[in-house]
């Protein structure tokens, strides 16, 4: 699916508003793929209020969210060895019947360490096209169900 910024954002929205906890998202892409805009657009969805700061300098922020449980933002991008993970609490965040929306820029750098339950989003940006992003979408295992992508997709980045 072709989605603009800002129709990457709705959904985004939408999924934090909508996708029961426990669920793990993998957001995975090169950089400027939009795997932060997404990431920020699913907190706020999920009730996350206030300053949702670069993941820069940090590798991991905890936010309460409206819900039961918190929203966990990880990025990966500096863990040069899978087992570097184990420290930032990993276990925590992957453990069955924990109540946390888990999203994780860079899960390719954990890769022998991910849950068997998760959503594994792509984000590509189209050459020629800086405004949108090719998103795919894959199920692995038996993650809580994921809304829909909006139906149509304009050039402005909105979507109908």
């Amino acid at each position: 699916m072709l989605l603009g910024e800002e129709a990457l954002r709705r959904w985004g929205e939408v999924v934090g508003r909508q996708v029961r906890a426990p669920v793990f998202l993998g957001l995975r892409g090169p950089l400027g793929a939009g795997k932060s805009v997404l990431a920020r657009a699913i907190a706020r969805g999920a009730g996350v209020r206030g300053n949702l700061p670069s993941l820069t300098f940090n590798l991991l922020f905890r936010y309460p969210s409206a819900r039961d449980g918190d929203v966990v933002h990880l990025d990966l991008y500096r863990v040069s060895d899978p087992e570097e993970v184990w420290e930032l609490g990993w276990e925590e965040l992957v453990r069955e019947g924990g109540g946390d929306l888990v999203l994780v820029e860079w899960p390719e750098r954990a890769e022998p360490h991910l849950p068997a339950d998760r959503w594994e989003v792509r984000l590509e940006p189209v050459v020629g096209d800086p405004l949108l992003r090719r998103v795919g979408v894959t199920r692995v295992g038996t993650p809580p169900p994921l809304p829909p992508f909006p139906l149509t997709v304009d050039r402005g980045g909105g979507a109908s």
